[in-house]
C-alpha cells in the first residue's frame, strides 16, 4: 500500500444518501466495506464527518441565528454522523474510537492526540467529531489538522465527483480534470478543493490531498495502493 496512515474526510451530505436529509443507512453500510477493504489491508485510517446533512452553522447564521451557537450545533451534529458511522464500523467487524473536541464522555473519549495515535498503531479506526471545537472553522480545517497532528500521509476528501476540475462538472459539461495540481495552481486558477484556511494549512505542512469519488466501488482501495484515482494536490 503507497500510504500508511490516512485521514478521511467525508462530506455530512454524503451521508445521506438519495434522501433529502438525514442519514442512509444502506450508505453507510457501503462506505463501510469500503473502508473495510483498506483496514484488512493494515492502512491506519482516522476520519473526519461533516454535518451537513443534519445542521449548518452558516445556514443558520443567513437566517438570524447567531453564527457561534449555529456552529455549535453543527459540531454537535458531526458527532452525530460520526457514532452512526462508528456503528456501522464495527457491525462489519472493525474495531473503532470515537474521539471529541467537545468533551462528551458519555458517548466518547476526548480528542488527546497521544491517545488517538496510540488508537491508530493498535489498528483501531478513529473518527473525530466536533471539528476542531471550535466556531468559524470547517470540518475540512479540522480534518487538516487532526490530519498532521496524527502524522497522515494524506487526506483523502471523498466527494460525489472525481476529481479538481476546471469548473463544477455537474453544471458545465465541459469542465476539464486535473489528475494532478500544485497547490500554487489552485490557488491561482480559483478552484474550490477546500476552504482557504484547511487549505493553507494542508500547504504549510506539505501534507498532499487526494479528492476522489467515494460513491464508486472499490476507489478508496485504488487511492490508497497509489492509482491515479481522482486528483492529487501537492506542492
Amino acid at each position: 500500500m503507497k500510504y500508511k496512515r490516512i485521514l478521511l474526510k467525508l462530506s455530512g451530505e454524503a451521508l445521506m444518501g438519495d434522501r433529502q436529509y438525514g442519514i442512509d443507512p444502506q450508505r453507510l453500510a457501503e462506505y463501510a466495506e469500503e473502508i473495510k477493504q483498506i483496514h484488512d489491508k493494515g492502512v491506519e485510517i482516522a476520519i473526519v464527518i461533516g454535518g451537513g446533512n443534519i445542521f449548518r452553522g452558516v445556514a443558520g447564521a443567513s437566517n438570524g441565528m447567531d453564527r457561534v451557537q449555529g456552529d455549535y450545533m453543527g459540531m454537535l451534529a458531526t458527532v452525530i454522523n460520526g457514532m452512526a458511522l462508528q456503528g456501522a464500523l464495527e457491525e462489519a467487524g472493525m474495531q473503532t474510537r470515537l474521539q471529541t473536541a467537545l468533551k462528551i464522555e458519555a458517548i466518547a473519549e476526548p480528542y488527546i492526540k497521544r491517545r488517538a495515535t496510540r488508537h491508530l498503531e493498535k489498528g483501531r479506526i478513529v473518527i473525530f467529531g466536533a471539528g476542531t471545537g471550535n466556531p468559524y472553522f470547517t470540518t475540512d480545517t479540522a480534518a487538516v489538522l487532526r490530519g498532521i497532528e496524527v502524522g497522515a500521509d494524506v487526506i483523502l476528501k471523498g466527494t460525489r465527483v472525481d476529481g479538481v476540475y476546471t469548473s463544477d462538472p455537474e453544471k458545465n459539461a465541459d469542465a476539464e480534470k486535473f489528475d494532478f495540481i500544485s497547490f500554487e495552481d489552485v490557488l491561482a486558477k480559483g478552484l474550490n478543493v477546500m476552504d482557504t484556511t484547511a487549505f493553507t494549512l494542508s500547504q504549510e505542512n506539505k501534507l498532499p490531498i487526494i479528492v476522489f469519488d467515494m460513491n464508486k466501488d472499490g476507489n478508496l482501495l485504488k487511492v490508497c495502493e497509489g492509482e491515479t484515482i481522482g486528483t492529487t494536490v501537492t506542492i
